[in-house]
Formats: C-alpha cells, structure tokens, sequence
C-alpha cells in the first residue's frame, strides 16, 4: 500500500469470508496500480477479527464497527481511511479492472458518481427465477442515477472534503438513498459512470429474494415516514405495486440479459409473485404503525 494513497476503497463486511475474498482479489487487480488503500469495516462478524484478518492478509486494513448496520459500517471505514477520494463498494461486488480509473475520471466532471453494475450468475444456461429476474432488473444504476437521483453505495465514488460536509450514512433507513438526496438537496452534482463496473451475484432462490425485499422494504418505508403525506403516499405506492407487474413484463421479453423463453417464464412468475409480496408486506408495515 502507499504511505499516501490517493483513493480509499470502503468495503462493509458481515459474516461473508468467501466472497471478502474474491472481493480483494479483483481489487489486486485494478489498472490504477498501487495508487490506494483499502479498509475492510467488519461488522462484528461471528466469525470474530482474527478469521477475517487471515482472509485479509497484506491487502488491506481491518476496522472493527460495532454499531449494526452497513451505514456505520461505511462510516466507520471512512474515519479509518486517509485519502483525499473514496470509493465504495461491498464485500460481495466483484470490481472490474478499470473499476478505480474510470470511478476516478467521472470524479473530475461532477462531485459524486455512481457507476454500472452487472449481475453475476453461476450458469447462464440454467438461471433460476429469482436469477433470471434479478439479471432483468436487479442493480439498475443507470436508472437510479439519471432518473430517481441516487446511487447504490456499492459502486459509489467522491471527495472526502464532500463526505465530511454531507455527514455519513443513516442507519434503519435506505441509506444510500437518504444520503444521495442529502447531497443533492446541498446542491452537489451526481453522474453515472457506465465504464466503472462491479459485479455482483444474482440471489439465487426465493428465499434470498425475499430477505433482500423484506429490508428494502423496511427501509424505504423509515424515508416515507420522514415526509410529508409519507403514509398516504406509502399506501398509494403499495396498491400500484401488483400493477407495476403488468408494466414491467415487456422488459422481460425485450431484455438481451436472458435467452430462452424458459427463463423469460420464470423471470415472469417471480416478477408477479414479488410485486404481490411487497404490496401485501408494505401494507401490513403501515397497518402496524397505525395500531
């Protein structure tokens, strides 16, 4: 590492060696040379420090974040860090080579930026649903960027000088989310860097799918709570869900991500079943909050 690197790479970890590993591998990799460092905020996995620095080796620094979440996780990667950029991404991501250089050149013509994420699976011959979904319309960081105004903390990059004004990420809330509209609403500009690429694997059954929506929805209900008429617009948002199936199924049959109708089927079934699911547990949170 260089005794004064130019960009810190933030990496929340919790519980998940394997994927730590291959993480840090592609990281050795980046055309970007020895130019940064790399912190590993560990969320008090089970596993305990001494497994993880063991999977770490010389390739990075190990901080220990007791508070849970993956925003103190961030937050605690940052104050370990020294670099004047930083540059996020998750322990499960797998950052492309041109990852850093690319994140870095989107850096000089606006103030954050978020960059392309692709959807990693085991065999692209025999997806699962949840697989086949998740390649249609998992990660679009594109979309998020250039029409909803955020971008996902896992392929995430700008200024320290930025991150200290803004303040660090939220905790219970989407948090990348919360944060990029902070930032906004403070008048910084945010880009889309499609050439800065990370991969990140599908969830490969049901079960995966609906832990990953169950905290999605968790947290985006905490962010309509804060708002105005936020109940009012969470129940609206809720009853469209199983309508937004019947809108977003062409994108299925036109996406070049699968190709056989086999996985556009299953890709189908678990758009429908998903979107009834949200729409059903949103609900139940609001029903709860009013009880």
């Amino acid at each position: 590492m260089n005794s004064a690197p130019k960009v810190s790479v933030i990496i929340p970890h919790y519980s998940d060696l394997e994927r730590l590993d291959i993480c840090l591998d592609a990281l050795r990799h980046q055309t970007l040379s020895s130019d940064f460092e790399i912190i590993v905020a560990d969320n008090g996995s089970p596993e305990g420090p001494d497994a993880i620095r063991a999977v770490i080796c010389e390739r990075a620094r190990l901080v220990v974040v007791s508070e849970k979440g993956a925003g103190p996780a961030r937050n605690g990667g940052v104050g370990a860090s020294t670099a004047p950029i930083l540059a996020f991404t998750d322990s499960d991501c797998v950052p492309e080579p041109g990852w850093l250089e690319a994140g870095l050149e989107a850096l000089e013509r606006c103030d954050f930026v978020g960059g392309r994420v692709c959807v990693l699976v085991e065999d692209l011959q025999r997806m699962t649903g949840s697989e086949a979904f998740e390649r249609v319309f998992a990660f679009d960081f594109k979309s998020y960027i250039t029409r909803k105004g955020f971008t996902g903390a896992g392929n995430l990059f700008c200024r320290r000088e930025m991150f200290d004004h803004v303040g660090g990420f939220g905790v219970g809330v989407s948090e990348d989310i919360e944060w990029s509209h902070r930032a906004r609403s403070m008048g910084y500009r945010l880009a889309y860097a499609p050439q800065a690429v990370v991969g990140h694997p599908a969830r490969h059954n049901w079960s995966a799918l609906w832990l990953k929506w169950r905290r999605v929805n968790l947290e985006t209900y905490g962010l309509y709570r804060e708002r105005q008429f936020g109940k009012l617009l969470w129940l609206l948002r809720s009853l469209a869900l199983p309508l937004s199936a019947v809108v977003h199924t062409p994108r299925i049959f036109l996406s070049d991500q699968l190709t056989s109708f086999e996985q556009r089927g299953r890709a189908v079934g678990t758009l429908f079943k998903l979107r009834s699911w949200r729409a059903w547990h949103a609900i139940s949170l609001l029903a709860r909050t009013r009880s």
